[in-house]
């Protein structure tokens, strides 16, 4: 865990893949981002989360009233949240952002799953082919930014679209999953107005792959 950003209002963290946003169910799940940055921030508390395969950017509120500040901002869709992909495929290379508007719903059944369908919540996912990814096997290399923000939607979206993500071992078949050491999703950047300075906030944390 880097912290990228601290004030008396709130903090800008570098979560690694593989680190729990918030304690999972279970001793050995205790482990998490929010409760290392509390061991040095006893007032931090979380205001959105990434899955734990994802890493990148997060960002923490410093006591409750910064918290419900930062989630109206979230809430209001004020946070700006740039992801990095690499996906199965050739995607043409285009500067101009297309949307993918496809309602995200739970499947029950097969939890922690989900599924584009049509009883689902409206989610929307902007992206674009930056380049093709060097390799034997073809690949894209995506920037996707989520409009609105369901639990697993850049992952179901880039699935729907025929495009899994490599690594990804709940969305991608067996031979996608072994093509990469890890999930190949990062949240790179993100900006925001801070609540109480009015200034505007911008931070950037590279890939890794």
């Amino acid at each position: 865990m880097d912290i990228v950003f601290t004030d008396a209002s709130l903090l800008v963290l570098h979560k690694p893949p593989g680190l729990l946003a918030v304690p999972g169910r279970g001793a050995d799940k205790q482990d998490c981002l929010s409760a290392r940055v509390q061991a040095l921030y006893a007032d931090a508390l979380m205001v959105h989360r990434l899955d734990m395969a994802t890493g990148g950017l997060m960002l923490m509120a410093r006591g409750a009233d910064m918290q419900r500040a930062l989630s109206a901002l979230f809430e209001a869709r004020q946070i700006e949240k740039t992801y990095v992909a690499v996906v199965d495929g050739l995607l043409p290379v285009n500067p101009q952002w297309q949307l993918i508007d496809l309602p995200v719903w739970a499947d029950w059944e097969a939890r922690p799953l989900r599924r584009v369908d049509p009883r689902g919540q409206r989610s929307q996912t902007r992206w674009r082919c930056v380049a093709h990814a060097d390799g034997a096997t073809p690949a894209s290399r995506l920037e996707l930014q989520p409009v609105t923000g369901r639990s697993h939607q850049l992952r179901v979206h880039m699935q729907a679209l025929g495009h899994p993500i490599l690594g990804d071992t709940l969305y991608a078949p067996p031979d996608l999953v072994a093509r990469a050491p890890r999930l190949l999703l990062h949240a790179r950047d993100l900006a925001f107005v801070h609540p109480l300075t009015g200034a505007r906030m911008a931070f950037t944390a590279a890939a890794g792959f």
